[in-house]
């Protein structure tokens, strides 16, 4: 009997040692398991995940996309609707500082504000992804414009503009050669009509943080929402600020009334020299 237990004993010892020896390899090969799978959804996630904006243009165009239904639905007004912090989102130092070097030293500029008219219902006919095409050729022309004469983009919304000029003559001759060059573009002449309207002001304005506030920049954005497609329409302002010489034709039209702001106010077409 004393031999039986024994070997019984001896047999419990191994397979007791043998038991400890797999689940402590058990417990290896699942600790391994549980790295391999924390590994696995770290890199789906950074897969997953929107590569952050690498420049300023970059974070424009995020801004652009998300801003997009505030325009749609407030029209080119809701532009001067947007925070310091939107702007803070896409703009650098650098290019603040330059926004705020367009004003003169009394704090005048003139303003220009555009959007297309009528985008909503022209989005739905031709779907999400034409409608991106169409905005990127509209933005390419303007912004080839407004460089050329060296005028600085304060923010978009959707497909509306701010941009801020030196003085009220590059900004209506930017104006004119953006309303050339949009129907002559191979992209947006295949989707449209694409008709875009344009208002021009000229005043001093309140410099902050890489924008402008003020009256006077609401009276460029009401200026811009009495334009019709293809238009570009000026204030009083703008066209005492023209030179005689001036390269452009202007029209005078009835005195009108602007929402939020006192009084008549005179508004002059502008067009292109004969």
């Amino acid at each position: 009997m004393a031999i039986v237990l024994g070997v019984v004993c001896v047999v419990l010892v191994v397979v007791i040692v043998g038991f400890a020896r797999d689940r402590g390899r058990l417990q290896r090969q699942l600790g391994d398991a549980q790295l391999r799978v924390a590994q696995l959804e770290s890199d789906l996630d950074a897969a997953l995940r929107p590569l952050p904006p690498t420049n300023s243009a970059d974070r424009a165009v995020r801004r652009v996309i998300r801003a997009a239904t505030r325009v749609r639905e407030h029209g080119i007004t809701g532009l001067i609707q947007s925070t310091v912090e939107d702007l803070q989102s896409w703009a650098s130092d650098a290019e603040r500082a330059d926004i705020l070097n367009m004003a003169a030293s009394d704090g005048t500029v003139t303003l220009f504000f555009s959007d297309i008219e009528n985008s909503t219902p022209l989005n739905d006919r031709l779907g999400d992804t034409t409608w991106v095409k169409v905005l990127a050729a509209h933005d390419r022309v303007l912004r080839v414009q407004i460089e050329k004469y060296r005028g600085q983009v304060v923010k978009t919304a959707g497909d509306g503009f701010m941009v801020a000029f030196r003085d009220a003559e590059a900004a209506c001759r930017a104006a004119l050669g953006i309303q050339r060059d949009l129907v002559r573009d191979v992209t947006l002449r295949r989707h449209g009509p694409i008709r875009v309207r344009i208002g021009v002001h000229t005043g001093q304005v309140v410099a902050r943080d890489g924008d402008y506030f003020g009256r006077n920049v609401a009276m460029a954005a009401r200026v811009a929402d009495l334009a019709e497609g293809g238009e570009i329409l000026a204030s009083n302002a703008v066209v005492d600020a023209l030179d005689d010489d001036a390269a452009v034709v202007l029209e005078e039209l009835e005195p009108v009334e602007l929402k939020g702001l006192a009084g008549e106010h005179t508004i002059w077409r502008v067009l292109p020299p004969e």
